[in-house]
């Protein structure tokens, strides 16, 4: 994709040959229409904050002088700030900068600030020159002495520009602010002679310019602001989203500004005999008899060897820099860029030209009035056995497999001696493509594990270069933040440990290599876990609006051209022993404007796919929308799919079989390495510390967690092994951890309820009630859980009419919520009291929630007071389908079981749960349950 870093500003301003560069000052020309004084009495609080927005131009003898009157109210101190350094840009080179009024209104009193000795000062730091851009722009500034909140700062000036180059022709733009847009008088005025052709275009919708003549002049005026412009919708092509605006010139047609700008381009003794340019060219003639590849080389080189630098001073709008200059100061823009590429394929014998084009406009270029001022951009297109190669000095890393792509403008202005019009640009995606992501993803440790990974992604072209300076210059944390983002597309929620990259001059290429884990997606399904692979279609978005009747002709605009490929290895759990895959594993089908390929196999349990992802950058027809979103929605019906066989163990199960067999080693190599990167950093151990909680090491997770908190002690930190020194029964430090964790942020919702929970369980009921009483009377969108938490100790402290009564109330409250009806269901379960309202509670939950396992549990949890042991096995073999690594469930489908009669898988289940939470059994002899 083309950067705007990348590409010369042509700018619509002209030049003149003797202006100044300091502000003139003197009065308002006289062929200036005032505006209407401003009447105090009608200046209110509500007022707009612009009084008045005049902008008047005039086009005559090849100059535009455009004058600005601005009244704008003080409101506020905000405003006060905004107003107070008044900056007035201009190119001296182009024109001259005329000021004529700078006053502070304060009621009927008129302050002239230039009377009182206050004179603009004038700033020459070049602006823009982060963007690699020298425009020789000069800023006159004003510090308004004395100007306070009230008062209306009134200023008019007038800048004059004129440029030898368009040959006495001249052109002028507006924008034409639109409602919501508010200003008291505004307007936008255009007067030329009236024996003078002028040709103008307002994008105006309903609103018609007033045209008139008088003196001798032809005068055009649109009164401000305009009516809100008819919406259109966000991937409309940029010919149905025509920004409000004006524009105005004296050129004919596109034919005309090809003839204008053609002497710019003429190469005829631009590489002299015996010059370093000359030698250049022999070199290339020397190396290579192919045209093709001839132009290759003289492309890279004016790539590879000249830095981009806009020099847009002394007439440089528009006349680009001689080739000997270019190569000296080995500087140029894209008009430097372009010339000297011209006369080394001049000198080469290949047929070239310039073009001329607009890296923002795409098809509205078509629509718009020729101007000069159309284009922002220009780069050369030569012929070579009858094909035309678009070649673009300011690009980067092009090489020969790259000579036929074409850039993604929808159309060019050939320069030529004889006039040419615009010229259409074919749209195809680039022969090699633009990234590459290799992935290696090693599963091997288990279904819903972290999972190693290695990843390279190779780019060229702008994007290489791109790199390329950002390895040189970016920070650790730059570079690792730009890693993170190039990579996050390709996996899931990846956490890089290492990273590098590398340069291959010859293929133009740069790669990114990283290495880290990644947390692949797992699902349970239909009881088998499920894990989506499909990273094309997936992602591919198509949801035109077409619904109001102006929009039902509308096409669609699709991408900007590109090419990507995505090669994957996934190295499967048990050698892919069971393991199957389901959807589209073969596709070659353009969904959407984008054209998906894909390659899969899985063989000695690695997972093999490509995906090569092309786009033209066409349109959708608006007939073709409802046929292209069903072909979309068909394709995502069918997601590549990877499933693991239906006795898949559960997670208790892989984790002590990963143990003993060490597949966990890998990922946590990885975890070391990223401590190893992140020295000083919290992060890194609070990662391995959630891991290593998940495979049941709460010793090692804690001393992780006591690291993290020595680098930064933070509140979820501390909660988090306050958490673990509970399930191993420590509570004594779980309080402590809590009780830090408020220090931190006393208003801590989750330290607040963790702490009352504690304390209760502790012996200190009433303590915590009123922790949880002073949270509750604060209100909030917490305090329903506050009072369910009030409510479970309650319950638990024995004062059943207590807990029944404060939950009904934040029912009452909160109807609805299947929180709530969860945890009155629970509550009454435990309780052993309305067991029938209960199930109704829990039943309704269900129905309102979308993860509805734990309400499952607490339905089970009814069932097996009710002796309905087959039900409560139903609702808790449910639960453990979607998330097998409930140990609440876990441990009540023990109890049941061997109620049933089944005590060898009740035992087997009872110790999975106390595998997962070693304190279980004391929190279920709480409510009277014991296996």
């Amino acid at each position: 994709m083309y950067r705007p870093i990348f590409f010369a500003s042509l700018l619509a301003a002209g030049s003149v040959a003797h202006a100044g560069d300091k502000p003139l000052y003197a009065p308002v020309p006289d062929w200036v229409k005032p505006a209407p004084p401003i009447d105090p009495a009608t200046v209110r609080d509500d007022s707009p904050v612009f009084l008045i927005l005049d902008n008047q131009q005039r086009l005559k003898d090849g100059e535009v002088t455009g004058y600005m009157e601005t009244a704008a109210r003080v409101g506020s101190t905000q405003l006060l700030d905004t107003l107070g350094t008044v900056k007035l840009p201009w190119s001296p080179d182009k024109g001259d900068l005329i000021i004529h009024r700078a006053e502070i209104i304060r009621g009927t009193e008129h302050i002239d600030l230039l009377a009182t000795g206050d004179r603009f000062s004038v700033l020459r730091r070049e602006e823009q020159l982060e963007q690699r851009m020298l425009n020789g722009t000069l800023t006159a500034t004003m510090a308004v002495e004395g100007l306070r909140v009230g008062d209306v700062l009134h200023l008019s000036y007038s800048v004059t520009e004129k440029d030898p180059t368009l040959k006495g022709n001249v052109q002028a733009f507006a924008a034409l602010p639109a409602e919501p847009f508010r200003v008291q008088f505004a307007r936008t005025r255009l007067v030329w002679p009236q024996d003078v052709d002028i040709h103008w275009k307002a994008n105006t919708g309903a609103v018609q310019p007033q045209v008139t003549s008088a003196g001798g002049y032809r005068e055009l005026v649109i009164a401000l602001p305009l009516p809100k412009p008819a919406e259109m919708p966000a991937d409309a092509p940029a010919r149905f989203r025509r920004p409000p605006m004006l524009e105005a010139t004296s050129f004919g047609g596109w034919n005309a500004i090809s003839q204008v700008m053609a002497p710019l381009y003429a190469t005829d003794g631009l590489i002299a005999p015996g010059s370093p340019l000359a030698a250049e060219v022999a070199r290339i003639k020397a190396a290579e008899t192919d045209p093709l590849k001839r132009a290759e080389l003289a492309l890279e080189l004016v790539q590879q060897k000249i830095r981009y630098l806009f020099k847009g001073m002394d007439n440089g709008n528009y006349v680009p820099q001689k080739p000997a200059q270019t190569w000296n100061l080995r500087y140029g823009d894209c008009k430097a860029k372009t010339l000297l590429l011209l006369a080394l394929l001049h000198e080469l014998g290949i047929e070239a030209e310039p073009v001329l084009a607009s890296s923002q406009l795409g098809d509205l270029l078509q629509d718009r009035l020729p101007t000069p001022g159309a284009f922002d951009h220009v780069f050369v297109r030569a012929t070579v056995a009858g094909e035309s190669l678009w070649l673009d000095g300011t690009d980067g890393g092009a090489r020969l497999a790259d000579i036929h792509d074409a850039p993604p403008f929808r159309f060019v202005l050939p320069v030529r001696v004889a006039g040419a019009g615009l010229l259409p640009v074919p749209m195809r995606p680039d022969a090699r493509p633009e990234l590459r992501a290799e992935i290696d993803l090693d599963e091997t440790a288990g279904v819903d594990f972290p999972a190693p990974f290695r990843m390279a992604i190779t780019v060229r072209g702008a994007l290489a270069e791109l790199m390329r300076a950002g390895s040189i210059q970016a920070s650790k944390e730059q570079l690792a933040e730009m890693v993170s983002k190039l990579i996050t597309p390709y996996l899931d929620a990846p956490t890089v440990m290492t990273r590098s990259i590398s340069f291959d001059d010859v293929a133009g290429t740069a790669t990114l290599n990283a290495a880290g884990v990644s947390y692949p997606d797992w699902n349970k399904e239909n009881e088998r876990y499920r894990s989506t692979l499909d990273r094309a279609v997936a992602r591919l978005k198509f949801q035109p609006d077409r619904t109001r009747p102006a929009w039902r002709d509308i096409p669609v605009a699709t991408d900007d051209p590109h090419h990507v490929v995505i090669h994957a290895r996934i190295r499967l759990p048990d050698g892919g022993a069971g393991f199957t895959l389901e959807g589209n594993q073969t596709l070659s089908a353009e969904l959407a404007g984008t054209k998906v390929e894909r390659t899969t196999s899985l063989a000695d349990g690695v997972i093999t796919t490509e995906d090569r992802v092309l786009s033209t950058g066409g349109e959708i027809a608006a007939a073709d929308i409802a046929a292209e979103r069903q072909r979309l929605d068909q394709a995502r019906q069918h997601l590549l799919r990877v499933v693991a066989p239906a006795t898949y163990p559960a997670p208790w199960q892989v984790v002590e079989a990963g143990k003993k067999a060490k597949r966990f080693d890998a990922i946590l190599a990885q975890y070391r390495q990223g401590i190893a990167d992140q020295p000083g950093k919290a992060e890194p151990y609070t990662n391995r510390a959630w891991f290593l909680e998940r495979i049941y090491e709460r010793g090692q997770a804690i001393e992780d967690l006591t690291r993290a908190i020595a680098i930064d002690p933070g509140v979820d930190t501390y909660l988090t092994r306050a958490r673990l020194y509970e399930e191993m029964g420590d509570k004594t430090k779980a309080l402590a951890d809590v009780a830090a964790a408020r220090k931190v942020d006393p208003a801590s919702g989750a330290a607040i309820n963790q702490l009352a929970s504690l304390l209760a369980d502790n012996g200190e009921k009433d303590r915590a009630l009123t922790l949880l009483d002073q949270r509750i009377d604060e209100g909030g969108k917490d305090k329903p859980g506050f009072i369910a938490a009030k409510a479970e100790i309650l319950g638990e402290s024995g004062d059943k009419d207590g807990a029944i009564a404060t939950i009904d109330a934040a029912i009452a409250a909160t109807p609805g919520s299947p929180m709530l009806l969860n945890a009155r269901c629970w509550m009454k379960g435990t309780l052993n009291v309305m067991l029938d309202t209960a199930l109704k509670d829990c039943t309704k939950a269900i129905e309102l929630s979308d993860a509805p396992q734990s309400i499952l549990d607490s339905r089970a949890m009814v069932y097996f007071r009710m002796n309905r042991f087959d039900d409560a096995l139903a609702d808790l073999n449910a639960a453990l389908d979607l998330d097998p690594g409930l140990p609440a469930s876990m441990f009540m489908r023990g109890v049941v079981r061997k109620r049933m009669g089944d005590a060898r898988a009740g035992e087997g289940d009872i110790a999975a749960a106390r595998m997962m939470t070693p304190q279980i059994d004391r929190t279920y002899a709480k409510y009277g349950i014991a296996p």
